[in-house]
């Protein structure tokens, strides 16, 4: 009898089995084979598994050996670049030299990720380039463009991702030119797709997979009905990416960069010919009004859109400013249609013309049923409307994406055909998919209510390896005094420490506030043990983790990070480098926020509650991710500290506590010291 894909798994994972002799640091753990076995059963016969895997479970594993081992053509997904660049140029590699398999691997990414070409032509023209600086920078692009293969920006060491010139530099589905540009034979995007759709595995990110099921031009078009297996990780981000690309968006950003291409090309290939001084003036000053129509609102300010205009907006006012944008950009089209054979680069910019005066059209027009509307407020004004959940595209457009049938546009598509999507394998997985048994946070969103579901326990002693403090005698969250408390306590710890210390916040105007406060706190310290604070929005996030990590190495002082939003989750700094997170408040869902606002809605109108349904759960999953931070090896300790009272002196309380790893309680501002110096004397010892 031959042997099973399950049989080669839990061969692959015993002691003494392939694993074991290709990395020094594995070692058997019941919870990464169970993982394993049931992602290869789901590859066996198909259908969809979720899986929760608690941190230092090893899910990487999990998933690529029996997907390398099924011999299937694969594709993985996470939520980041960066998580992106390690499953290809670690993860995978180390796996498919350990099990010696002939595997081509490919990595795609978003077109916003690779150099352009054509545009980085376009560039050295431009006029209106930023300060000298980004002179510079255009310069050091330009000698790595004639050595690089990939195009790949994330090779290119130095390079902001806040740098100004990277839209200058990158292309747009907008912007780019298709098979009409002058640069289509070398083009790094054609040529990363290319590869992807030879390869026997993908490498992917959520955005891109969106993006796609969007518009269907990233090439997974072609790709996902060639696909036998299918797994997403960092699967609890997917519902809130999703949204993202399932709507609809037009911004005043978008109006501009229009304006600014037009004129560029008009300029330079029909000047003369048409007025495009005019029509760019016509842009602009329709995007501006518009923005005016909103007034003075604070940025970050998200006006929920109810009935014709945004709350607390004159009617009149918006709709005269939507039209006034719809007709710009059709007045914009009428002079390009005039010289389109003169350039590619018009007809692409007719085509966007077009299609900003539908999107200016449809923000006109009522909002779609089961949709929400609202503007983001900043130095630039976005329109958004938003499904509520992925939940009916998943069912319709993904579970049963195609018929299994590939494109017939080849033979060697041809040959790559996957079975009907009844026998496609689905794997979602993540360390944090909900805070009870059916993992319903995460499945009802993303409508897989019929998913097989597997928790699988952290293996971390958590008990003996860090300890939870919640301060009980401390200013509720609401208070004024809040925050400078939260960064006395960091202050303190931190200084015992020597730095090793994350704080995250809620709010922004808090990472402010504690960032500002703990800078003071350690003024009054000795220059040589004062631990450097490093705030979020400061530094690139590459340079804020890197410097972290490095930090307290060769007796220097450490660092203390002040962050919020993305540094809840992805960010890994294992061992000593940090042993106390400070979480200031629960990180419950803004409910003015006009995408909660309505999901709490259509819970209370289906009679549910949705702040047991819906609020709470949130809150759990991001404590879970924020408190996650803290132990990432099996050697690590720390102490957590969540400065809300609401955790002990509310009912709530307890679901929220259950949702946390078993970490010993730290009952008294007398338990926290202790532990902090007992983690400092560690670190001397």
């Amino acid at each position: 009898m031959s042997e099973t894909l399950e049989d080669k798994v839990r061969d692959a994972f015993a002691q003494g089995g392939v694993l074991s002799r290709a990395a020094e640091q594995f070692r058997e753990r019941s919870g990464q084979t169970e993982m394993a076995l049931a992602v290869a059963r789901t590859i066996e016969d198909g259908g969809v598994l979720v899986v929760e895997a608690g941190t230092g479970v090893g899910k990487t594993f999990s998933y690529l050996v029996p997907a390398l081992l099924s011999g299937e053509r694969v594709l993985l997904s996470t939520a980041t670049k960066t998580l992106q660049d390690q499953l290809f140029g670690r993860d995978l590699p180390r796996l498919v030299e350990a099990l010696e398999l002939p595997v081509r691997t490919a990595l795609l990414k978003g077109r916003a990720s690779y150099l352009c070409l054509h545009r980085l032509d376009l560039a050295r023209h431009d006029a209106s380039l930023p300060e000298r600086g980004s002179l510079r920078t255009l310069a050091k692009i330009e000698q790595w463009s004639k050595a690089t293969r990939t195009g790949d920006l994330a090779e290119l060491p130095g390079l902001d991702e806040r740098s100004p010139l990277i839209p200058l530099i990158t292309s747009t589905r907008e912007n780019c030119l298709g098979a009409q540009c002058p640069q289509f034979k070398p083009c790094h995007v054609n040529l990363a797709r290319r590869e992807a759709l030879a390869a026997d595995v993908v490498v992917i990110n959520h955005h891109l997979f969106f993006a796609d099921l969007a518009v269907r031009e990233t090439g997974m078009a072609e790709l996902l009905p060639t696909v036998s297996v299918v797994v997403f990780d960092e699967a609890h981000q997917l519902n809130e990416t999703g949204v993202q690309f399932l709507g609809a968006q037009l911004g005043s950003g978008q109006a501009l960069d229009f304006a600014r291409d037009l004129l560029g090309a008009g300029l330079q290939h029909a000047r003369g010919l048409v007025d495009w001084q005019q029509l760019v003036a016509a842009v602009e000053r329709a995007a501006r009004e518009l923005r005016l129509a909103v007034g003075k609102q604070w940025p970050g300010t998200k006006l929920r859109w109810v009935g014709p205009s945004p709350e607390g907006i004159d009617a009149h006012a918006w709709q005269d400013a939507l039209e006034a944008l719809q007709h710009a950009f059709e007045m914009a089209a009428e002079g390009l249609d005039t010289v389109s054979e003169i350039s590619p680069d018009f007809v692409r910019l007719y085509e966007r013309a077009q299609q900003l005066a539908k999107r200016a059209a449809r923000f006109a027009l009522p909002c779609e049923t089961d949709s929400v509307r609202w503007v983001d407020v900043g130095t630039q004004l976005r329109l958004v409307e938003s499904p509520l959940d992925i939940a009916e595209a998943m069912r319709t457009r993904v579970l049963k994406i195609g018929s299994g049938a590939a494109p017939d546009d080849g033979d060697e598509h041809e040959a790559r055909a996957a079975p009907e999507d009844s026998g496609r394998a689905w794997v979602f997985t993540s360390a944090t998919l909900g805070d009870e048994p059916t993992l319903r946070w995460f499945t009802e969103p993303c409508g897989l209510g019929d998913a097989e579901v597997l928790r699988v326990q952290s293996p971390f002693d958590y008990a003996a390896q860090a300890g939870l403090y919640v301060p009980r005698a401390f200013p509720k969250p609401n208070d004024a005094a809040h925050s400078a408390r939260v960064a006395q306590l960091a202050a303190r710890g931190a200084a015992e420490l020597g730095g090793r210390t994350l704080v995250l916040t809620t709010t922004l105007r808090a990472l402010r506030a504690i960032g500002d406060e703990m800078k003071q706190q350690f003024e009054r310290l000795e220059a040589d043990v004062r631990p450097e604070v490093l705030v979020q929005g400061e530094l690139p996030k590459r340079v804020l983790m890197d410097r972290f990590r490095e930090g307290a190495e060769g007796g220097r002082a450490g660092c203390v990070l002040v962050a919020s939003a993305s540094f809840w989750e992805g960010f890994d700094a294992p061992g000593d480098a940090l042993q106390l997170v400070v979480i200031d408040k629960l990180p419950f869902p803004p409910p003015n926020d006009p995408l909660v606002e309505a999901r709490s809605q259509r819970l209370e109108a289906q009679g549910r509650s949705s702040f047991s349904d819906y609020s709470l759960p949130e809150a759990a999953v991001a404590l879970k991710q924020g408190a996650g931070r803290l132990i990432r090896r099996e050697t690590d300790c720390g102490v957590l500290a969540i400065c809300d009272t609401r955790l002990v002196a509310m009912g709530y309380g307890r679901r929220l506590l259950a949702a946390l790893p078993p970490m010993r309680r730290l009952e008294s501002e007398a338990d926290f010291e202790a532990a902090i110096g007992e983690l400092r004397n560690s670190l001397s010892a």
